[in-house]
């Protein structure tokens, strides 16, 4: 006679599947937590390591991707990797700190500050990164993988984007206020130890205390962490930890050299020459190396009252200004940290003139706050030497240097006053790039000086009294820097790029990064590929896309800050989550959807952005938080929808994942075709997506 469960032990049963449930639910979300906060740590740590990956930042976000789908997709084969995350994270870190003397490859179409041309060596580490870092990632999405085959898919899709939200804001709180790469690095440990169980959690905190000893050991002492940079402080004999406790007020003081990410960055001192013993190496070299560079606007436009600085940094451009007799300075600064070191180590001390005002802010998003009447705008040395973004190639000074950024910076001028640009260009045609875009913008010939790859752009409103020296100082005035050269414009912001293109070296690790990405899927999916595979994997390909439009529109609207990037990205998960809730209570798929979704992104591409630029902060927000995101909710819909029929939820979810890594590799190509083509790319990629889907519910009947 068959055994039979009485009611009492049934619902005994029950309960005790409910409480299964619960514990599977929580433990979805602290992975889903530790794979978005660990990935935004390697995102930030790694570059500031190994200089050269800055550049590449964005290839680390792609990996991740990478690993998280190819360990969903292998769930099913109950290999239960899990365990050996310990020592991937300690093979990871000891590779990336090995590494760390790697020189940078150089470029002919990108300019690339403090380059050695060790090419071979230089991407052969960088496709070792990539490749370790998606490895690392593999134990984390097998786990999550099999926890979406144990519970229901859009109970546990919202629990995973619950947990990747929460990551996402406990990073951005932690990164912004309190970042080191030992506590981030701790907060990943300390969560695989409460989820590890018996033998594992032993050997796993025996790897894990080495391991983050040497991520401790490899700071250098006094090391600062601001949300853009990994920061130290320099003199003639080495590593500085605290300046000098006179350094205001003493004769000769030094003049301290800031670097970011292991290489020089910008001096913080003064270029008072009077601070300085006569006759001296250090006054001949404030003299003839320091004041020419900094005060030659004024010999142009002599007695400014009211003066912007941008990219006020160590504040030697501040000071200039003080010294030709400005009235009023105002500071704009986006690395907070860099003022404050400023303050500390400048022998100047203008940060605390009184007749400075310092505003922490981009210099894109400060132009639109400004009111018009400067005498000068100064673009201080702006060269950045990193993305502003873990999701886009484009570099944190991108949007400053475009077209219509001098064009609104020339608009802040008083009816005489003059716009005044100095960079260092290694490269001819950086110097003629510089050139084309200041006279678009402002419909004049600026008045260019060298000196050797120093240059200084001069765009006066009105034609100055007399014909400009022909030298002043080390300076000689330009007669020509030719113009066959395209200018950056906000659709295209590649001010380093020498003509819209992939440079060969991008493509070279791209192509290599692809092969090697789809030889691991395809000899490690079991199944083969179908219909489904293709529709899941079209949505994470189109969603990235969209994820990074996202990040470059606000970053245009509001600054491209590292607090603007992070609730950008948290947004979009917020909706992603909103959208899964709706299609919980949603009856079923329907193709119509495709319908708004392809509508939205249409309307975004053909209201330009310049449109939305020129409306208040309220209007530009309303935007922002309507528009933007809607994309985002309708693609979230069609996958929610669609992912709750899924008989391999793991599976697709890997294919997901997989898709992501591909449109990350195709925001790539907006270097050739600019920003607004993507949304073409994003439209075909839904597009595919929806023939997809069509075709195997047709085949599935």
């Amino acid at each position: 006679m068959p055994e039979t469960i009485s009611p009492p032990a049934e619902a005994q049963r029950s309960a005790q599947e409910r409480r299964a449930d619960r514990i599977r639910l929580a433990q979805l979300m602290a992975l889903s937590f530790t794979a978005l906060f660990l990935e935004l740590m390697v995102i930030r740590w790694v570059p500031c390591v190994i200089r050269f990956v800055a550049y590449y930042a964005n290839l680390l976000l792609i990996s991740s991707f990478l690993g998280l789908g190819i360990g969903a997709m292998i769930s099913r084969r109950q290999w239960k990797i899990f365990g050996w995350f310990p020592l991937l994270l300690a093979i990871n870190i000891g590779v990336i700190l090995a590494c760390q003397p790697v020189t940078m490859p150089g470029s002919d179409s990108e300019v690339r500050f403090y380059v050695l041309n060790f090419a071979v060596v230089s991407y052969a580490i960088l496709s070792l990164i990539f490749v370790l870092n998606a490895i690392l990632f593999v134990p984390l999405g097998e786990r999550i993988g099999t926890l979406f085959e144990e519970l229901p898919n859009l109970r546990a899709y919202s629990w995973d984007l619950l947990g990747s939200l929460l990551g996402t804001l406990a990073f951005g709180f932690f990164s912004l206020r309190f970042f080191s790469p030992t506590g981030g690095f701790a907060v990943v440990m300390m969560i695989f130890l409460l989820l590890a169980q018996g033998r594992t959690r032993a050997w796993a905190l025996a790897l894990f205390l080495p391991t983050l000893a040497g991520v401790y050991i490899s700071q250098e002492p006094g090391a600062r962490w601001s949300p853009y940079h990994y920061i130290t402080v320099h003199d003639d004999e080495g590593l500085v930890l605290e300046p000098l406790a006179n350094v205001r007020t003493m004769k000769d003081p030094p003049i301290y050299s800031v670097r970011v990410n292991q290489d020089f960055y910008q001096q913080h001192g003064t270029i008072n020459p009077a601070r300085y013993t006569p006759g001296t190496e250090q006054e001949a070299y404030v003299r003839t190396m320091l004041t020419n560079a900094y005060m030659l606007p004024y010999e142009i436009h002599p007695d400014p009252e009211d003066v912007l600085v941008v990219g006020a940094g160590g504040g030697l451009d501040v000071e200039a200004a003080l010294l030709a007799g400005a009235d009023e300075v105002d500071a704009a600064e986006i690395d907070e940290e860099l003022v404050g070191l400023s303050r500390r180590y400048s022998a100047s001390g203008v940060y605390d003139d009184p007749r400075v005002k310092v505003h922490i802010n981009d210099a894109r998003a400060f132009f639109r706050e400004a009111k018009p009447g400067y005498d000068v705008v100064i673009f201080g040395f702006l060269d950045s030497q990193a993305l502003f973004s873990y999701g886009s190639n484009i570099r944190l000074d991108g949007y400053i240097y475009t077209v219509e950024s001098i064009r609104t910076a020339w608009n802040l001028l008083d009816e005489d006053g003059m716009l005044s640009i100095s960079f260092v260009t290694p490269e001819p045609w950086l110097a003629s790039k510089l050139h084309r875009m200041v006279k678009e913008a402002t419909g004049r010939e600026p008045i260019a000086y060298a000196a050797g790859i120093q240059l200084v752009l001069l765009a006066p409103k009105l034609p100055p009294p007399s014909p400009p020296p022909s030298e002043i100082g080390r300076f000689v005035l330009v007669d020509a820097l030719g113009e066959a050269v395209e200018a950056p414009t906000d659709d295209w912001p590649y001010l380093y790029l020498s003509e819209p293109e992939i440079p060969a070296d991008y493509l070279l690790v791209i192509g290599t990064l692809i092969l090697l990405s789809l030889g691991g899927v395809l000899l490690l999916r079991k199944g083969g590929i179908g219909l489904e595979d293709g529709h899941f994997f079209f949505m994470g390909a189109g969603f990235l896309l969209l994820q990074t439009k996202a990040i470059s529109d606000c970053a245009l609207y509001f600054g491209a800050t590292w607090f603007v990037t992070m609730l950008v990205i948290a947004g979009v998960l917020l909706m992603v989550l909103l959208a899964n809730l709706v299609a919980i209570r949603w009856r079923s798929y329907s193709p119509w959807l495709y319908m708004p979704l392809i509508a939205v992104i249409i309307v975004l591409l053909v209201v330009p952005r310049d449109t939305v630029l020129g409306w208040s902060f309220s209007g530009r927000l309303l935007w922002t938080m309507l528009a933007v995101p809607l994309p985002v909710f309708f693609a979230g819909l069609i996958f929610s929808t669609t992912f709750r029929t899924a008989a391999n939820p793991s599976s697709m979810f890997g294919s997901n994942l997989i898709g992501a890594t591909v449109g990350g590799f195709a925001e790539y190509l907006s270097m050739a075709t600019g920003l607004n083509a993507l949304s073409g790319l994003v439209i075909g990629m839904y597009l595919a997506s929806a023939i997809c889907y069509t075709a195997y519910r047709r085949l599935r009947g």
